[in-house]
């Protein structure tokens, strides 16, 4: 499977780094210590700038070449329009348009460091780029824990993506993790989001040094979920309506929903029978999901959905499987259960009978 971690020819690396353990491919930087934000751009190899370069083009058609003549061909700029270009190896990027504004490696980090006043409250854990250098992404764990019952701890980490190349805007989301099997239970509450998106205009940079007043990151939002959690490890859900939930879960459709309800099983598609299958073996077979903590509950039931896609399900590439699960399918199929689990605890069964 392809990696897409950018290989500088310069240093012969990959640009990646992880604290103590490897990742994508075993490719990067393995480090024992969590770095400074100046030690993590040089880890990852995030230590380059980007600029807008102006565009031009041949003033002759292409079926016409005067190579080798020493005949004098002017350029035509194209207007509006410029390159990004990588100040290290002259690497093109992008085409962005004349508003675009080129957020710094260097300025990704220092939104981290802004959020908890820098010092020692943020762990930069893994931070890397992709293809020349056009995106970026980095994973910082933050202070403290969401604890959930006496055995399940969960880990805050934010999480930013940027790109140079004119596609895509500045993402960063706060993203819970569940220790014990790494799953990702990322989620909107009420009127808080856990993610948030910023264009790359002209007021990007100052956005993005009051970005964490936007997030809610004060711990409002973690509270809030710590309480939620427990609660739902306190209702009890059987294997029967865990199989029904799950099957609403990752229904791709209405008619898929209607089907179920009616009972018309045999226009099911196969391969949306196979992963409803495959998410009841993990909630049922799995060691993580038999912990005191979570069998047999509603909690355990949300977990087993957000496990599915981080453990067990098989993507193209670890890139593939970083974008599902932060904006992607197994993002979206995570808000469905988690809107679920919430209707469930407050309604009981009759949460999952969708079509009453």
């Amino acid at each position: 499977m392809a990696h897409n971690l950018n290989y500088n020819e310069a240093t012969g690396e990959h640009s990646f780094f992880s604290v103590k353990e490897k990742a994508w491919h075993g490719l990067g930087k393995i480090v024992d210590q969590y770095p400074t934000s100046a030690e993590a751009i040089a880890y990852a190899g995030l230590d380059y700038t980007v600029e807008k370069r102006p565009l031009f083009t041949d003033s002759l058609p292409n079926d016409l070449s005067l190579s080798g003549t020493g005949i004098f061909v002017p350029k035509i700029d194209v207007p509006n329009y410029f390159a990004t270009v990588r100040n290290d190896n002259n690497a093109v990027l992008g085409v962005v348009g004349k508003d675009y504004e080129v957020v710094q490696n260097r300025n990704a980090f220092d939104f981290f460091d802004a959020i908890v006043g820098g010092g020692d409250g943020i762990l930069y854990e893994t931070a890397g780029a992709l293809g020349k250098g056009e995106r970026i992404f980095i994973t910082a764990k933050l202070p403290g824990y969401i604890r959930v019952g006496r055995q399940d701890m969960i880990e805050q980490y934010l999480m930013l993506t940027t790109s140079h190349d004119g596609f895509g805007s500045i993402n960063a989301a706060f993203t819970p993790v569940r220790v014990v099997c790494q799953n990702t239970l990322n989620a909107a509450l009420r009127n808080n989001s856990n993610s948030f998106k910023i264009r790359h205009t002209a007021s990007a940079n100052d956005r993005l040094k009051q970005a964490h007043t936007l997030m809610g990151i004060s711990g409002n939002l973690a509270g809030e979920l710590e309480g939620l959690f427990n609660q739902w490890a306190q209702v009890r859900i059987t294997d029967k309506q865990v199989k029904k939930l799950i099957q609403v879960a990752m229904a791709p459709n209405k008619e898929t929903i209607s089907n179920l309800e009616l009972g018309l099983l045999d226009k099911l598609s196969t391969n949306y029978t196979n992963i409803v299958n495959s998410v009841y073996e993990y909630a049922l077979g799995s060691p993580t999901q038999r912990m005191d903590t979570t069998a047999g509950t509603v909690f355990g039931a949300y977990n087993a959905i957000t496990g599915y896609f981080q453990n067990v399900r098989n993507y193209k590439d670890g890139e593939a499987k970083f974008k599902s699960i932060m904006d992607g399918t197994a993002k979206q199929r995570a808000q469905v259960t988690f809107d679920l689990c919430r209707d469930f605890t407050r309604n009981g069964a009759d949460a999952l009978n969708l079509l009453n």
